[in-house]
């Protein structure tokens, strides 16, 4: 460890044996086989979205399946499934999530307060031991891929995802803007400072499909997605179009309707891992 070490992993270049820090257990109750994270350099892209979909994907083919959601002051992962009401506290100690409908665990803060539009105005370190303990303390029983929606950037909430959780890879979610190189790029490099792989780069709102003669409308402008994978030595990039049918699903909560197979493929990555 450098003697100007600022104890700050996300802006530092060394390989110091410090940065490799004890992962945070399990409680007896749990196991998960696999862990997630879907990530964005900027928030607004439907990085929220992109977590649920793959995880109605993996629900559909069999495997239990979580969601983490560690987007401690802008949860919106219980809307998107419809959940509503309180997490169990078993004893003393453990949480138990709650369940969508079609068995998706699911643990967010919004799950733990009187009422949804409650805000959380925490400062960063008591936002991260949350977060630790969503991971250690929630009974997650048996699961086989747990996702965790995380908020946007590089700060303390993905940096204690990215230290204290056995993250296997992230995906990367942006949107078709000149400015995405730059947005992908700062998550990309925090990952490999972390040892992390990155499974795929989502880009949302990539086009409008017209319903009538079918073509695809750039309404953000050419995308550039493609270029700035091969940038990054990213292999898979998937692209989901704006659809209005998407939008009230998740509204209304009903997420788990959804069709369409734009993320197939990328899930099919995360099940070689």
């Amino acid at each position: 460890m450098s003697e100007n070490c600022t104890h700050d992993c996300s802006t530092c270049k060394e390989k110091c044996a410090d940065r490799e820090i004890a992962k945070e257990k399990l409680n007896e109750h749990s196991k998960v086989k696999k862990v997630i994270g879907i990530v964005s350099g900027k928030g607004g892209v439907g990085k929220s979205l992109v977590t649920s979909m793959l995880a109605v994907l993996s629900q559909r083919k069999g495997n239990k399946t979580a969601i983490l959601d560690a987007d401690i002051t802008g949860p919106s992962i219980p809307k998107i499934f419809g959940i509503k009401g309180r997490a169990e506290v078993m004893g003393e100690k453990y949480i138990v999530p709650q369940k969508s409908s079609t068995g998706i665990n699911v643990m967010s803060i919004n799950l733990l307060l009187a009422d949804e539009t409650d805000p959380v105005v925490w400062r960063g370190p008591v936002i991260a031991g949350v977060v630790k303990q969503f991971w250690t303390d929630v009974i997650w029983e048996d699961v086989d891929y747990m996702f965790v929606d995380m908020p946007p950037g590089t700060g303390d909430v993905p940096l204690t995802v990215f230290q204290s959780l056995p993250v296997d890879g992230i995906i990367v979610v942006t949107s078709p803007q000149q400015l995405v190189s730059m947005i992908v790029g700062k998550a990309v490099k925090m990952a490999n400072m972390m040892n992390i792989p990155v499974l795929g780069i989502v880009e949302n709102m990539s086009y409008l499909e017209c319903p009538t003669c079918k073509e695809k409308i750039n309404v953000f402008g050419q995308s550039n997605i493609d270029a700035v994978a091969t940038e990054y030595g990213i292999s898979t990039v998937a692209k989901l179009p704006i659809n209005p049918e998407v939008a009230k699903q998740s509204d209304n909560g009903t997420i788990e309707n959804f069709d369409g197979k734009y993320l197939d493929d990328l899930f099919t990555v995360i099940e070689k891992i």
